[in-house]
């Protein structure tokens, strides 16, 4: 069985943490196939702040130009894929760091104008992933990718996921966070939701940001043949074993009757 897991930037700050996160998908690749997609949007608009640079987001999506670009390159595909790496090998698991780039892994192209370079993936290579953890590695991926012209794209790790986990025929693709779950407009946490139910927590408003980026993501992903995607908090004790054994931690979503 073939396991996509994104890990939000958020959680891989405290190497603690990191470290734990790295030991359970350690334990877990001994009966998944395992990739892992990560971000690190907390610590890329540290940098940018460091040096004067203001982020702005619209609908959860950063507006990228060419200092975001290189930002995301330096800080999501260098220092926190690096650090993720580093902490996976520590855990017993011979990890790869990628990024969509490499490969090509993922092809991007422009989202929209007013984004300015942030990609929406049109595709991911599975052979790579096939190659790799055909032969025992466990691919850790960074959310950049070019077109096929070498333009590189700041790609939300969300959008990612769903991309490397459809193309390459994953039944799950987890969502690690640092929000308990999905909220409905009384704020209390829903275990289980079809695709119509988050549509509907969009258009009231109770979704939003960056929690309706990864609902809209995850709808992409259901009708792309995944059967079914879990947005759970990732500092819950052993998480991903319980995740993946089929425990409701965090809110469960499946395609559901009416998107038939």
């Amino acid at each position: 069985m073939k396991a996509v897991i994104k890990l939000g930037g958020t959680l891989l700050e405290d190497p603690a943490l990191r470290n734990s996160l790295a030991a359970q998908i350690a334990e877990a690749s001994r009966s998944y196939q395992i990739a892992i997609v990560h971000g690190g949007g907390k610590q890329v608009t540290r940098f940018l702040e460091d040096r004067g640079v203001p982020s702005r987001f619209v609908n959860g999506l950063r507006v990228s130009d060419q200092a975001v670009i290189d930002a995301v390159v330096k800080v999501i595909a260098g220092t926190v894929n690096q650090q993720l790496v580093s902490a996976l090998v520590a855990a017993g698991v011979h990890a790869v760091g990628l990024s969509g780039i490499d490969g090509p892994l993922t092809i991007a192209e422009q989202m929209q104008p007013e984004l300015g370079d942030v990609g929406r993936p049109v595709r991911t290579d599975a052979r790579l992933l096939d190659v790799l953890s055909g032969s025992g590695y466990l691919p850790a991926i960074a959310c950049i990718a070019s077109d096929r012209a070498g333009k590189v794209y700041n790609v939300n790790a969300d959008q990612m996921a769903v991309s490397c986990a459809a193309d390459w025929g994953a039944e799950t693709l987890l969502f690690l966070t640092d929000v308990p779950g999905v909220r409905n407009g009384a704020g209390e946490i829903m275990p289980e939701l079809t695709v119509a139910e988050t549509r509907a927590l969009v258009a009231s408003g109770a979704a939003h940001g960056g929690m309706q980026a990864k609902l809209d993501a995850a709808e992409a992903g259901l009708r792309r043949g995944i059967a079914e995607v879990c947005i759970a908090p990732g500092r819950e004790a052993d998480i991903c074993a319980r995740l993946l054994a089929g425990d409701f931690v965090g809110t469960r979503i499946h395609k559901g009757t009416e998107a038939a």
